[in-house]
C-alpha cells in the first residue's frame, strides 16, 4: 500500500521532503503534469478579436486548464 503525500506548509518544507524522501513509496496517481515557461517574453502584441471568438478561446482555454493568453501562445507555437 502506497503512502499519501503529506501536506507541506512551505516551499522549504517541500524542498526538504523531496530531497530526502523516496517518492516511490508514495501514491502519485493524483498528480497532474505542469508546464513551466522559462523563456523570457521579449515582445508583446495586440490583437483585436470579435467578442464571440474571444469567448470561444477563453472557454477552450478553461477546458484545457490554462490561462487564455498561454493557450493562444501555445496555439501560435
Amino acid at each position: 500500500m502506497k503512502k499519501k503525500l503529506p501536506r507541506l506548509p512551505t516551499d522549504k518544507a517541500a524542498e526538504d521532503f523531496v530531497a530526502t524522501a523516496d517518492l516511490t513509496d508514495y501514491d502519485l496517481s493524483r498528480m497532474t503534469p505542469m508546464r513551466f515557461e522559462f523563456q523570457p517574453k521579449d515582445r508583446s502584441i495586440t490583437m483585436r478579436l470579435s467578442e464571440s471568438l474571444f469567448a470561444a478561446i477563453r472557454e477552450e482555454a478553461d477546458r484545457s486548464g490554462m490561462p487564455y493568453q498561454r493557450f493562444i501562445r501555445k496555439a501560435l507555437e
